[in-house]
């Protein structure tokens, strides 16, 4: 035993009470870390589909499990009336949206509340590829 064994390193979460705020937190950390990665490494300009891929390697490369481009029935009143196309749904828990656009605005935050309605799940994230760093939004419901 090396006599400074007993000296612990200091953790400022433990230290500070930081507290998670939803329960899939260090999930969407995990996924933001990859794309940032990815935005890093590709930069803005590609279409949605490249970064789509290239996410897919990166969440691969970490072992996080995702499904591409799921359908997602929709229901009314007990009848199906139409489907969801999801970009991507990662372990099963939150819902990424992935765009390479101008903006986003109000109709890309209620598309993916609607994604996150029709799924029941409770996290999505959204991001924009276009912008010189990489746009990020996390809604949770």
């Amino acid at each position: 035993m090396s006599k400074n064994s007993h000296i612990r390193k200091f953790n400022p979460e433990a230290f500070y009470g930081k507290k998670q705020k939803h329960e899939f937190e260090a999930l969407s950390e995990n996924i933001i870390r990859a794309a940032i990665k990815v935005h890093k490494e590709l930069g803005p300009g590609f279409l949605e589909n490249i970064y789509e891929e290239a996410l897919k390697v990166e969440l691969s490369k970490n072992q996080i499990n995702y499904e591409t481009q799921k359908e997602v029935k929709i229901e009314y009143r007990d009848t199906e009336v139409g489907t969801h196309r999801l970009d991507m749904i990662v372990e099963d828990q939150i819902i990424v949206e992935l765009k390479a656009i101008k903006e986003l605005s109000d109709v890309h935050f209620a598309q993916l509340r609607s994604y996150l309605k029709a799924t029941e799940l409770k996290v999505g994230l959204l991001f924009n590829f276009a912008k010189p760093t990489l746009e990020i939004k996390r809604i949770v419901n």
